[in-house]
């Protein structure tokens, strides 16, 4: 009777647990009306409420604008203010037409204090006007694969035509976090910046709460109008794993991006199958001064997975019989997946390690002559 006892209790407390565990990832984002948390290396998503969902976003359209900015200008250029940016409402730093300042300058007073003046300024002079920058943020989205987002302006102001999703928002801000320079921007408590005209400096004090307030917070950027609600993008990085939270219309932003996050933490550990560069097998050359070549992991091969996930997925290895010469370094060979019945959770390309250069005409012909005589 005792031993039927303790199974009894044995059984219900394993219940419970799955009960608890289930609780917890429906219940940390209740309020948000889209949300996600997603690894920043994988893109492997988490969890998800309404993540398809097309809303508005606020401010957190300046991600994408800070990303566009930094790839195609240059930060140490100065850009002229215009009268357009000294107009523009919303929240500002205040910049007055003619003011000069360094792109770098202004994409921390764009990040860090959600300037739509500086949102403005950076559109026209890294794209000639914001409606040419807008476009290179929609070519921007769909490159990195955010297929179900339409920008329309530089910083987010309401506008119908203006929208993202949960989870496209999260690739966006994940890809902006593998950039070095945009990182250290949305990392940043405080900067000061040049005020044109007076003998003291713009300080800058980032609105993102969860970087005093969270444990490894790193990032990266708040937004709010009245069609948007409340919206955040939030990132913490734990012994070297970032993750990347949204949540979109979400009047507890702070609370319910904390408690994704640490969901995320508790309930997922990041596994690494291949490092960035790792060798995997050689594979032969035709026609080239080289028979053989080493090939090797284009990237960091990491996936988070509960403790169940670990026992059931697997690793797939693909690569092609043989490269033509010319082989350039780089060039991809195959490539490895790690599955989850069926699912693909995360991939990486196996690329040439070296060039090899293709046979002159007369090592060519010796070698036919060779194989003929070896006959």
């Amino acid at each position: 009777m005792r031993k039927y006892g303790l199974v009894t209790l044995i059984i219900s407390l394993a219940i419970n647990l799955v009960i608890m565990q289930s609780a917890d990832a429906q219940d940390v984002a209740p309020s948000a009306r889209a949300a996600v948390v997603m690894d920043v290396v994988s893109g492997r998503v988490l969890y998800g409420k309404n993540m398809d969902e097309r809303l508005p976003m606020a401010s957190t359209t300046k991600i994408m604008t800070a990303i566009t900015a930094i790839e195609n200008g240059n930060i140490n250029d100065i850009v002229i203010a215009s009268l357009k940016a000294q107009n523009t409402g919303g929240s500002s730093i205040y910049l007055q037409a003619g003011e000069r300042l360094s792109l770098e300058d202004l994409l921390y007073g764009l990040m860090l204090q959600s300037g739509n003046d500086a949102a403005v300024a950076i559109a026209e002079h890294v794209g000639g006007s914001t409606e040419g920058f807008a476009l290179m943020m929609n070519q921007k989205a769909v490159e990195i694969g955010a297929y179900n987002t339409n920008f329309v302006n530089p910083h987010g102001l309401d506008d119908v035509h203006h929208y993202t999703t949960a989870g496209d928002l999260a690739k966006i801000a994940s890809y902006g976090l593998r950039n070095q320079v945009f990182a250290r921007i949305v990392s940043t408590k405080q900067k000061k910046i040049p005020w044109w005209g007076r003998d003291y400096s713009r300080v800058l004090k980032n609105k993102n709460k969860l970087l005093w307030q969270m444990e490894g917070g790193d990032g990266v950027k708040t937004g709010y109008t009245r069609r948007a609600g409340r919206c955040l993008v939030a990132s913490a990085t734990r012994n070297g794993w970032q993750l990347v939270s949204v949540v979109l219309n979400c009047g507890t932003m702070w609370q319910e991006s904390v408690s994704l996050l640490e969901y995320a933490f508790n309930a997922y550990q990041p596994v690494i199958y291949y490092e960035k560069g790792q060798f995997v097998k050689t594979v032969a050359v035709s026609n080239g001064k080289k028979e053989r070549i080493r090939v090797v992991t284009d990237r960091l091969l990491m996936v988070p997975l509960t403790g169940e996930e670990k026992e059931r997925v697997k690793v797939e290895e693909e690569w092609v019989d043989y490269l033509e010469a010319p082989v350039v370094k780089g060039q991809k060979a195959g490539e490895v997946r790690v599955e989850l019945e069926g699912e693909v959770l995360a991939r990486a390309n196996l690329i040439a390690q070296e060039e090899v250069k293709e046979k002159g005409f007369m090592r060519s012909g010796r070698d036919i002559l060779n194989k003929l005589l070896k006959r």
